[in-house]
């Protein structure tokens, strides 16, 4: 571990990143047995996959209020 103390923002990258492996893991799975010529999986298993976009999401919400709250930390 560092010694760093966690800032505004950091906690949401973090979540991002896990929620965006989760979706990019699950995308992987479920395009699979289109390549290896086995059955597809139903239509609900590809909506797992937005995790990925939603893992995005929350990722740049953390940066930018991570920016945010440098921003006027530099101003006072």
């Amino acid at each position: 571990m560092n010694a760093e103390t966690s800032r505004a923002g950091d906690l949401l990258v973090r979540l991002g990143g896990v929620v965006f492996l989760l979706g990019a893991v699950a995308t992987v799975v479920t395009v699979a047995p289109l390549f290896l010529g086995t059955e597809p999986f139903p239509a609900p298993a590809y909506f797992v996959c937005m995790l990925m976009g939603a893992g995005f999401v929350l990722a740049a919400a953390g940066v930018v209020r991570s920016a945010a709250a440098q921003r006027r930390a530099a101003k006072s």
